[in-house]
């Protein structure tokens, strides 16, 4: 089956691959072999920085998805998912927001960190070879094997970051999709750490092609026992959210999104979904916050994409509350407010800068 793709892809493309080097290195870059693989073959690996043995970030980079030859096949343009970890896109040397690890305003700024790279193509969650017919008519095969190569880093997490008291399990774009079910993982490793769960642009999603994406990329035959799901019901990715909290109720779950988000706008007409962006994510968040005690949310203005790889992390503010005190407050186990652009002074327009 081949999808139309929104120009939007575009830009989202471009972004991919004009990011700049960085100098200094605070990261050690891990190469863990054995099963894992990214989307074409090519080795997967990820980084880490150890700083305060006690506090950790484990944060599950984005990266677009593919789910048929048009969308995988990496030489159509535009590209919808990142195929290799050895992209620019997946080092955290190259990102701003809480990667400025100098930045005195940076709430994890001197916590130890995992960055797990993405380039599977499945959110993380995958663990399946898909073969599939190209525009041309040729076949390609996708490892997606995300849930693979996550399990390897949280293994190397667990082997040599083993004091972790106070836990921040985030994820942007794609890993924000995942990032609830890592965050019970990461919960099960560290029984007695505070682990706080952070979603990164990706709360608007809902198409009734959701539940078949999953089970195209096997992940509702690995999901943990404790997050039991129907493909053939799935139209959203709240649950996750809600069967994570109902396993790990002492997990503090949040979410991030712009109200008009161009990127996951592009992956709403891609899905056949609907593309009233800020409408539904103000409808997803109402059944999280119904499902789930102490559920937080921040709803920025704008079309920008995600937050917390971003410069504007340090400057954004909406309904007078600025997104890093807000960050900082999650961070420590608070309760932060919920925010919503639609209740600022300059309303949902107000983009990031």
């Amino acid at each position: 089956m081949l999808f139309r793709l929104p120009a939007i892809f575009i830009s989202f493309s471009l972004a991919l691959f004009a990011l700049p080097a960085f100098a200094k290195d605070a990261w050690e870059t891990i190469t863990p072999g054995g099963e894992t693989s990214c989307a074409l073959g090519t080795p997967y690996s990820f980084h880490a920085r150890k700083a305060d043995p006690e506090k950790l970030v484990v944060f599950f980079n984005g990266g677009g998805a593919c789910w048929a030859g048009q969308t995988c096949d990496p030489s159509v343009e535009p590209t919808t998912y990142v195929p290799s970890a050895q992209m620019g896109h997946n080092d955290p040397r190259n990102h701003k927001g809480i990667f400025e690890l100098d930045n005195p305003a940076n709430p994890v700024g001197d916590w130890s960190m995992v960055f797990v790279s993405y380039c599977t193509g499945d959110v993380h969650l995958g663990e399946t070879d898909k073969t599939y017919e190209k525009p041309d008519g040729s076949e390609i095969t996708i490892r997606h094997r995300g849930h693979v190569n996550a399990h390897a880093a949280l293994a190397w997490m667990k082997e040599n970051i083993g004091n972790a008291k106070q836990v921040l399990v985030a994820g942007s774009s794609a890993g924000a999709i995942a990032a609830p079910v890592y965050a019970g993982v990461v919960s099960k490793i560290y029984p007695d750490a505070s682990v706080q769960q952070l979603g990164d642009g990706a709360g608007g999603y809902s198409s009734p092609e959701i539940g078949g994406l999953l089970a195209n990329w096997g992940v509702t035959d690995i999901l943990p026992s404790w997050l039991p799901l129907e493909a053939d019901t799935v139209t959203d990715f709240n649950a996750l959210y809600e069967g994570a909290a109902t396993a790990f109720p002492e997990i503090s779950f949040a979410q991030y999104d712009a109200a008009h988000d161009r990127v996951q706008i592009g992956f709403q007409q891609a899905l056949q979904g609907g593309t009233a962006l800020h409408e539904q994510i103000v409808a997803n968040r109402a059944a999280l916050s119904e499902a789930i005690p102490g559920f937080a949310s921040f709803m920025a203005g704008g079309a920008e994409h995600t937050i917390l790889r971003a410069p504007y992390l340090y400057s954004y503010s909406a309904n007078g509350i600025s997104f890093v005190d807000w960050l900082g407050a999650l961070v420590t186990g608070e309760a932060p407010e919920t925010v919503d652009c639609a209740g600022s002074t300059e309303g949902c327009d107000n983009a990031p800068s």
